[in-house]
């Protein structure tokens, strides 16, 4: 099984900073593009292909601040999956950014959860899953 987030936009301080995120789905872990110059309001418009079993609790999103030195931890965002699940597709919904538990944004994000086609492969048991 597989599901897609798109359009990513996140609104946390400070407006000089390069932001990008990592979306995290249990061990698989994914980069979006740093928005260069984009201060608080960048939009991605990414597409993150992660593969899940219906069992998966959540995908955990990092903001951080591309530097020269060392990137900045801006703050992070839980989206729990179940009822993406059970939906297929969610519409772009704001999640709270928190960092150090306290509230210091939020980060827009629309969800499709694409099942594994299964089919019998031919003179053999079992399935086949496929993702395109």
């Amino acid at each position: 099984m597989s599901f897609l987030c798109h359009s990513p936009v996140n609104k946390c301080p400070p407006d000089n900073m390069d932001p990008y995120v990592i979306l995290t789905c249990r061990t698989q872990e994914q980069k979006s593009s740093a928005a260069n110059g984009a201060g608080s309001e960048p939009e991605w418009n990414e597409t993150f292909i992660f593969t899940v079993s219906d069992d998966t609790p959540q995908l955990h999103l990092k903001i951080m601040d591309s530097d020269v030195t060392d990137d900045d931890f801006v703050g992070e965002a839980t989206i729990p999956l179940e009822a993406l699940f059970q939906e297929g597709s969610l519409p772009p919904t704001v999640h709270p950014v928190v960092k150090e538990e306290k509230y210091c944004g939020e980060i827009k994000i629309a969800l499709t959860f694409t099942p594994a086609e299964t089919r019998r492969p031919d003179n053999e048991e079992g399935t086949y899953s496929s993702w395109d």
